[in-house]
């Protein structure tokens, strides 16, 4: 018998971490909710059995504390595996999970099989340079999904019930929350991203490119340097290793080379087209459509027209 318990703090996220345990089959599926009724009732709404633990102790920033609380979860239910997002906060309690649950641990996942009684994990590798397919040896598992590697699950008539569990002491102490200040661009959820590089000239020439990203019903993102090196835009619009893993049903990409870094992000955009005076550029040979060309001429004429 192979019970899996899922959990993450956001909606979405959790109902594709169900997608991911459905596509195990396996014979049973709970997730855990922490001081969130709405999260709980969609999820139910979803068909998902769910655990809704409410306590004012936890705090979801204090990962110890909920590393503790998730392990309890995980041994009421006799849990074989447990699945996690695998972001900034999911990456470091799935480590504090393994390592209070005696399990082997994978972050990065993004396509998980059962193949002769095993369970193979894909997930980057080598900085993203290549795929590899691992699997975890011991009896139990900890798995973290990168965002958006499945789709949101659906159905109907799932349960709720409470779980009672002890609460460590805190080892964070919360005094404030705020709103991010800044940028708070989602291009994940984007359908339509148009990306730039450093074939950009300057920053002068971004109303143009955000011009276009709005006709098209899209967001601006870029590779990894503008944001950084050259801080035009905000480190929230990286596609990439070290940004977001992106799906949109068209990419315009925008004097971007394409470097593996980057790549890895975009790679499975349904349409993906590069505009590059290079016609060598690695980009091109990922692209459905290419266009040799000069950006900002490109960018002008498509403006004009749409």
């Amino acid at each position: 018998m192979t019970a899996i318990l899922i959990y993450s703090d956001q909606d979405n996220f959790a109902l594709e971490l169900a997608a991911a345990a459905r596509s195990l089959n396996a014979d049973q599926l709970k997730a855990v909710t922490i001081n969130n009724d709405a999260q709980a009732q969609v999820l139910a709404d979803a068909g998902v059995d769910v655990l809704k633990i409410n306590h004012d102790g936890i705090v979801l920033a204090d990962v110890a504390v909920m590393a503790a609380v998730l392990a309890q979860a995980a041994s009421k239910v006799n849990a074989d595996m447990i699945f996690l997002t695998s972001n900034r906060r999911g990456k470091e309690l799935s480590g504090r999970l393994a390592q209070l649950t005696g399990a082997g641990c994978l972050t990065d996942v993004n396509q998980v099989t059962a193949e002769g009684g095993a369970v193979q994990c894909r997930r980057n590798a080598l900085g993203g340079a290549t795929v590899a397919v691992q699997s975890i040896n011991t009896d139990k598992k900890v798995i973290a999904f990168m965002p958006r590697s499945f789709e949101t699950a659906t159905g109907a008539g799932g349960n709720i019930e409470a779980l009672e569990v002890n609460v460590p002491a805190a080892t964070v102490k919360l005094t404030e929350v705020r709103a991010k200040s800044g940028d708070n661009v989602d291009i994940e959820a984007a359908e339509v991203l148009v990306a730039v590089g450093q074939g950009l000239k300057d920053a002068d020439q971004l109303p143009a490119v955000e011009k276009l990203a709005k006709t098209l019903g899209g967001e601006v993102a870029c590779s990894k340097p503008v944001a950084t090196d050259k801080k035009w835009l905000s480190e929230e619009r990286i596609i990439g290793l070290s940004g977001k893993k992106c799906k949109p049903k068209l990419a315009i990409l925008l004097g971007i080379s394409g470097q593996v870094q980057f790549t890895v992000g975009i790679r499975d955009a349904k349409t993906i087209v590069s505009i590059n005076t290079d016609e060598n550029a690695s980009m091109n040979t990922m692209a459905d459509y290419v266009l040799v060309a000069d950006l900002h001429q490109a960018v002008e004429e498509l403006n004009a027209k749409l």
